[in-house]
């Protein structure tokens, strides 16, 4: 129920800096698209900082894995299943 709420809240804020920056709703589709591009980079502004405030370094290779993937939306490797991967299942007679 919470993350409905937070969600809700977050939607309310975006309509009223809508309205403030005289942008009709909903928005053209590239404020739109520059929009949602803002949401995925700013979600990975809190795994960087954190890993700041542990003391560990923010280097691109670790930014290309574990950022990079979630702003442009890859979706996770599956991982290889114990009969090498063929999918196929067997049934037992």
């Amino acid at each position: 129920m919470r993350l409905y709420l937070v969600s809700l809240l977050m939607g309310l804020l975006a309509g009223v800096l809508y309205s403030v920056l005289n942008v009709r709703s909903p928005a053209p589709p590239v404020i739109a698209l520059l929009g949602l591009l803002g949401m995925l980079v700013g979600e990975q502004i809190v795994p960087t900082a954190k890993r700041l405030a542990s003391g560990e370094p923010v280097t691109m290779s670790w930014f290309r894995a574990e950022c990079v993937p979630k702003i442009m939306g890859a979706t996770p490797s599956k991982p290889e299943s114990a009969d090498g991967g063929s999918g196929s299942m067997q049934r037992d007679s």
